[in-house]
């Protein structure tokens, strides 16, 4: 699903993006949900932030990848704890790409992500390269959910990798 995110792009940097557990559903700007078996996922972007909501038997997680300032985390390389009854695992990378290989690499995203069956991307009017992605599923039981922020004035991408089971 493609999502035209319509608000002002912000100059955000990568290095502000905290990493927060627990939190209560932010406002989006779009949102995509998922039933996957016996949970409920919602994918929700918040402009160059996302967070995801999983309900299910076994409890709530919520996990949210923003910029709100001072209160955070910053986000950790790898991360592993029990968050209401889920074993919850977090990993993220940040990379530096040159201008030609950034665009490049944007596009190929924007169409992995419209192309998943779990698939959520927003893109700012007039930016085209300026992204925040999603993906989930579920295999084995265990839910899983890719994302990737970018920032073209910098020309970084941030990804994240979580499940929980």
């Amino acid at each position: 699903m493609h999502a035209e995110l319509r608000t002002t792009y912000s100059d955000t940097r990568a290095d502000a993006l905290g990493w927060f557990l627990g939190l209560r559903p932010l406002h989006p700007l779009a949102v995509r949900t998922l039933d996957l078996g016996d949970a409920h996922l919602e994918l929700r972007l918040l402009g160059a932030s996302h967070q995801v909501l999983v309900r299910a038997p076994a409890g709530l997680c919520s996990e949210t990848v923003a910029c709100l300032g001072e209160a955070r985390t910053p986000l950790p390389a790898r991360a592993a704890q029990s968050v209401d009854g889920w074993d919850y695992e977090f990993t993220s990378l940040a990379e530096h790409l040159p201008r030609d290989r950034f665009s490049a690499r944007v596009r190929e995203l924007v169409a992995e992500v419209d192309a998943h069956p779990g698939g959520l991307i927003g893109a700012y009017p007039g930016f085209p390269d300026a992204v925040t992605a999603i993906v989930a599923d579920r295999r084995d039981g265990v839910l899983r959910w890719s994302t990737w922020h970018t920032y073209p004035q910098e020309g970084r991408i941030v990804s994240t990798r979580s499940r929980a089971a």
